[in-house]
């Protein structure tokens, strides 16, 4: 037996926002069981609560963990370290799933290891279960985009542990553009999907939208414009409900708009980091297929592999929180961290292997922002 495995299984949390998860894997990353519960209060309220979320959390995770464990044919003893997000995230939901996962830790007398939420997910198409039988997992280095509700960001990921930032949003995540237009578009909440299907009925170039940043330089990203342009050509209708025709030609051109402004990024991206072997994709928005395709054929132009996690691995989950426990383990990393304080703001440049917890690394107050500062 390898030393890694030593920590195996383990059990792995994600509270991040408003999806409770619980998720085993073995020292191979095998996803021995799993349970995900989407809370779904949320709806009716156009958006995630925090104080709601970190309720749900607080209510479902016993249940959770036990379901987990009875999926995976195991008892809680048989849990060798216990990890969970500690950020970036809602903070709130943070700290009842990290301390829920140090609890067990602490009674069964094992190791915690705190995550974080970026890792997880830019990691995700290294996981075993994320990849078709005809797939590979990519090897370093390779280009990820993370686009989800809360983040939007380029990231070249050199090694386990080893991530460089090249670009981000300055504003609005495309995921979070996505559920606000569709909430003109008289959708509901989360709004991604429900977009992607009405947009299937429209005209991409009925409306003429901006493509903030587009042709710039670096690999920035902003979509508050572009959400304003929406906005706008809903304004005339008032309070009445958009014709059909028009709600999908708008939904359609929307759509067409961030993926040619994605596009534009990407492209930046790839010339800054040439040396790369894949593009993957991580992150809620990247269930939305026009993107998917659009990202395929740059990979194929450039010819490099493209890798997207099915679509139950692009949303949050524990299964890729317990995977990147296992890359740092598989990396030497000894879970010691169990002082690690939940942060809303955790930047990945602040996390490399073996970088030791200092008082400072506890949050400040307030803040309860998904996104990774630009500086």
């Amino acid at each position: 037996m390898s030393d890694f495995a030593r920590f195996t299984p383990l059990l792995a949390i994600e509270t991040s926002c408003d999806d409770t998860a619980c998720a085993i894997l073995d020292a191979h990353g095998t996803l021995l069981g799993e349970s995900v519960l989407s809370q779904e209060d949320h709806a009716a309220l156009g958006g995630v609560v925090p104080e709601l979320a970190a309720r749900a959390h607080l209510k479902a995770l016993p249940d959770l963990v036990e379901l987990t464990l009875q999926r995976a044919g195991l008892e809680l003893k048989d849990i060798a370290l216990f990890a969970a997000t500690t950020g970036p995230g809602l903070i709130g939901g943070l700290i009842v799933g990290s301390s829920y996962a140090k609890g067990l830790a602490m009674a069964c007398g094992k190791p915690f290891m705190g995550i974080n939420h970026i890792e997880g997910h830019i990691l995700t198409p290294r996981l075993p279960a994320a990849l078709r039988p005809d797939e590979t997992a990519p090897a370093f280095p390779y280009l990820a985009l993370l686009v989800s509700g809360g983040h939007c960001q380029c990231i070249a990921v050199e090694d386990t542990g080893q991530y460089r930032r090249l670009g981000g949003t300055i504003d609005d995540s495309a995921g979070e553009a996505f559920d606000k237009v569709a909430k003109m578009l008289g959708l509901g909440w989360p709004g991604g999907p429900a977009l992607e299907k009405l947009a299937r009925d429209g005209n991409p170039r009925a409306y003429e939208l901006p493509r903030p940043l587009k042709g710039r330089p670096s690999c920035d990203f902003s979509f508050s414009g572009l959400k304003t342009a929406v906005s706008r050509h809903v304004e005339p209708y008032g309070r009445d409900a958009l014709p059909r025709q028009v709600a999908a030609d708008l939904a359609a051109s929307f759509q067409q708009a961030v993926t040619d402004v994605m596009t534009d990024r990407i492209l930046h991206a790839l010339d800054m980091v040439p040396h790369v072997t894949s593009l993957v994709v991580a992150g809620g928005v990247a269930a939305n297929t026009v993107l998917r395709q659009r990202l395929q054929e740059i990979a194929s132009q450039r010819g490099i592999a493209f890798l997207a996690p099915p679509l139950q691995l692009c949303t949050d989950n524990a299964a890729m929180i317990g995977w990147a426990a296992l890359e740092r383990l598989k990396q030497g990393e000894i879970p010691d961290d169990i002082s690690l304080a939940p942060r809303p703001r955790w930047p990945l440049s602040e996390r490399q292997p073996h970088q030791p917890h200092t008082p400072h690394d506890t949050p400040s107050s307030g803040s309860s922002s998904l996104m990774e500062p630009s500086a």
